[in-house]
């Protein structure tokens, strides 16, 4: 064909995932083969950990690369991921559109974007495509609130038995995750009672759905419940406490170290959906680091004379990855119109996201951060 009709859409590629036991995706087969049929050149790396299929890929018409050779790619492409990267594994020279965790003020936030400024990359953070009204586009949080409800039950359920949740692996689907859930809770006899605050959010509306499909008592807070400032000593009367906040400002602790030290207290799991250890807003200021699929709780107060009940607290930052394909194909269609326009960066969620990001670097550079 002639060259005034080649495309000239540029090329995405989908990068493997650099975080351990990242199966999702942003870009599920289905949506690459839109992406191909749009006109774009898609470019799938090889992983060992995602959840979809590398042929599925190549029967959408996309070609495959090795894992992590995006590095060495051309300038001009743009890079897709999902969990953000390491400082160190750049230059980022690239467009690049995944999760950075760096806008709030994280520990780290002004090397990594003072590493994008210094190699003339940018970074649209999936987080913060939003439409005109302000809403975010596309979001795994009602996966993470299902996936981190079951959880906290399955500690609870643990704790029952005397000992801490062990590794868990990625469910096939919610049936299977429900089914685990529900033997676990048939085994120890007894059933929590369950307090959810962001429970008119997404994973809010996540959490009380995974309770609500096990037959559990959960009791639902939002701003209003919220409003006058805790620590709240409605969290201590719960067995399980599930945070499901999103916060751009601070709204004061929801519990402490010294609150949880009430020996009267029925709660004993808390699990952090929200999941922001690294944040100045961070309302749950009683851990500082997150928790691992391959160990999901920490023992923050152990059990003791005067204090029976333990606390370990669930804060794992990738919870719908136990879930791998059906979060990633809620997430990748509700972005896929998004992505059919990344040949106009300059138009919608992408200039929004762009502008954002050219803030933040002011601010990472020493500008103001009001």
């Amino acid at each position: 064909r002639s060259i005034s009709s080649m495309s000239t859409k540029p090329t995405l590629w989908l990068r493997a995932e650099q975080k351990p036991l990242e199966a999702r995706v942003a870009v599920t087969p289905a949506i690459a083969k839109q992406l191909v049929s749009a006109g774009f050149s898609v470019v799938v790396e090889e992983s060992s950990q995602r959840a979809f299929d590398i042929q599925d890929y190549i029967d959408a018409g996309c070609s495959v690369e090795a894992e992590h050779s995006w590095r060495h790619s051309a300038a001009s492409n743009i890079i897709i991921g999902l969990k953000e990267l390491p400082d160190d594994f750049g230059t980022f020279v690239h467009a690049h559109i995944h999760f950075a965790h760096v806008y709030k003020y994280q520990q780290g936030w002004q090397s990594t974007l003072n590493a994008f400024h210094r190699d003339g990359g940018r970074l649209y953070d999936l987080e913060y495509l939003v439409d005109d009204d302000g809403r975010r586009v596309a979001a795994f949080g009602y996966w993470a609130g299902f996936v981190g409800a079951a959880l906290s039950i399955l500690a609870w359920c643990a704790q029952r038995n005397n000992t801490q949740l062990g590794a868990v692996e990625p469910w096939h689907n919610q049936i299977a995750l429900v089914d685990t859930v529900n033997s676990a809770l048939n085994s120890v006899g007894s059933k929590p009672t369950i307090l959810v605050i962001g429970a008119l959010g997404r994973s809010g509306r996540g959490a009380i759905a995974m309770c609500e499909s096990c037959g559990l008592s959960v009791t639902s807070w939002d701003q209003q419940e919220t409003a006058a400032g805790g620590p709240f000593d409605q969290i201590l009367q719960h067995h399980i406490f599930i945070n499901c906040v999103f916060l751009n400002s601070s709204v004061g602790a929801f519990t402490t170290r010294a609150h949880l030290q009430n020996p009267n207290r029925s709660l004993s799991v808390i699990a952090d959906v929200s999941c922001d250890p690294y944040s100045e807003l961070n309302p749950l200021p009683v851990y500082t680091e997150c928790t691992t699929m391959l160990n999901p709780t920490e023992r923050i107060i152990e059990s003791t004379d005067t204090s029976p009940l333990p606390v370990d607290v669930i804060s794992i930052d990738h919870l719908p990855s136990l879930l791998p394909v059906e979060s990633s194909q809620e997430f990748s269609d509700a972005l896929a119109p998004h992505l059919l326009q990344l040949d106009s960066l300059n138009t919608g969620v992408w200039k929004k996201a762009a502008d954002l990001f050219e803030q933040k670097i002011i601010e990472a550079q020493g500008g103001d951060t009001a």
